[in-house]
C-alpha cells in the first residue's frame, strides 16, 4: 500500500471518531444546561470549548458563551479546524482519496454524514441542535458499522488505528478538562452540579449503564476515573485504546513488514496502562497524568507517521 494511501486511510479513522465525539459532547452539553435541575451556563460552553480546543479560536470569533453562539462555532463555522462540519470536509476528501479501498457502505456513510450539513450555516432552537448531532451519530455509527464489515486488510486496519488513537486523546481531554474546568466555585464536590457533570461525562463515551454495571456504590468521581482509565471493558477506556493500538499496529507489521518505534510506545503505553489505578493517578495529580498521556499519545501519532512514511 502506498504510504499516502495509508495517510488517508488513518486521517479518515481520525476525523470520523472525531466528528462522532464533537457530536457527542454537543449533545451531552446541551442536555447538561438546558435540561438539568441547575443549568450550567456559560461554565458548560466554556468547557466544551476546552475539551475541543478551540477556546482561542473562538475568543477570536466574536461569540458570547451562549449555547446558540458555541453550537454554531462548534458545528457548522467553517473559519477553524475544529467543527464538526471541517471534520466531515476532511473525513470526506480523505475518502475520496482512496474510494476504491473502502466498501460502498463506508463510502455511503462518510457521504451521508457530509450532506447533513449541505447548505446549512445556522442550527435553530434546542430541538434542532439536538437533531442535527443525532443525524451524525446516526452515520458515524454507520460508517463503524460499515469498517466491522470490511475485508480485514490494510484499509481496515489504517481507518481504526486512526480511530484508537483518536479515541484515545478525546477521552484524556474529556477527563482533565471535568476535573479542572466545569465545577464552578462555590459548588461542593459530590453536590447536584458535580453529579450531573459527573453523569455528562459518561453520556459522553456511551458509558452510563456500563458504569452501572460494573459499580454497585454509587456515582463516585474516583469510580469514573477508574472506569475512563483503567476499564478493559469499556471501548472508549484510554486502557481500551492502548491496547486497540497495539493489537491493530500487530496486524500492520505482520502484513507490511513495518515493525518499529511505534510498535515500542504502544506496546510499553498499554502495559503501564494495565497497571494503573486510579486512587495513585489521584494522589499524583490527575491533571498532570492526563496531560502526560495526551503529549503521550501526540508522540504516538508522529511515531506511526514516520513508521508508515505519512509524509
Amino acid at each position: 500500500m502506498l504510504s499516502r494511501t495509508a495517510s488517508s486511510l488513518y486521517w479518515l479513522g481520525r476525523y470520523i471518531e472525531r466528528a462522532d465525539f464533537f457530536a457527542r459532547l454537543i449533545e451531552a452539553t446541551v442536555r447538561f444546561d438546558v435540561m438539568s435541575s441547575r443549568p450550567a451556563g456559560e461554565v458548560a460552553w466554556s468547557s466544551a470549548l476546552a475539551v475541543t480546543d478551540t477556546e482561542a479560536d473562538f475568543a477570536t470569533s466574536g461569540g458570547a458563551l451562549t449555547q446558540t453562539d458555541v453550537v454554531r462555532f462548534l458545528t457548522v463555522d467553517t473559519s477553524h479546524p475544529g467543527s464538526l462540519i471541517r471534520c466531515l470536509d476532511r473525513a470526506r476528501n480523505n475518502a475520496k482519496a482512496v474510494r476504491t479501498a473502502l466498501s460502498r457502505e463506508a463510502w455511503t456513510a462518510i457521504n451521508r454524514s457530509w450532506l447533513v450539513f449541505e447548505n446549512r450555516d445556522q442550527i435553530g432552537d434546542t430541538q434542532a441542535t439536538l437533531r442535527l448531532v443525532e443525524s451524525v451519530k446516526n452515520e458515524t455509527r454507520g460508517f463503524e458499522g460499515a469498517v466491522h464489515q470490511m475485508l480485514r486488510n490494510q484499509s481496515h486496519w489504517f481507518i481504526r488505528l486512526g480511530q484508537a488513537v483518536e479515541r484515545a486523546d478525546n477521552t484524556a481531554r474529556l477527563l482533565d478538562v471535568k476535573y479542572h474546568i466545569l465545577l464552578p466555585e462555590g459548588e461542593v464536590v459530590g453536590g447536584v452540579v458535580d453529579r450531573d457533570q459527573w453523569t455528562t461525562i459518561l453520556q459522553v463515551v456511551s458509558a452510563v449503564t456500563a458504569y452501572r454495571w460494573l459499580y454497585s456504590d454509587g456515582l463516585t468521581p474516583a469510580n469514573v476515573i477508574d472506569l475512563l482509565i483503567a476499564s478493559r471493558e469499556l471501548p472508549r477506556s484510554l486502557v481500551a485504546s492502548a491496547e486497540i493500538t497495539v493489537d491493530i499496529l500487530g496486524l500492520l507489521a505482520e502484513r507490511t513488514g513495518s515493525h518499529g518505534e511505534a510498535d515500542r510506545m504502544a506496546r510499553m503505553r498499554a502495559s503501564r496502562l494495565v497497571k494503573t489505578r486510579s486512587g495513585e493517578v489521584i494522589a499524583s495529580g490527575l491533571h498532570q497524568y492526563l496531560q502526560a498521556f495526551i503529549r503521550e499519545n501526540g508522540q504516538l501519532h508522529e511515531a506511526i507517521g514516520r513508521q508508515f512514511r505519512f509524509g
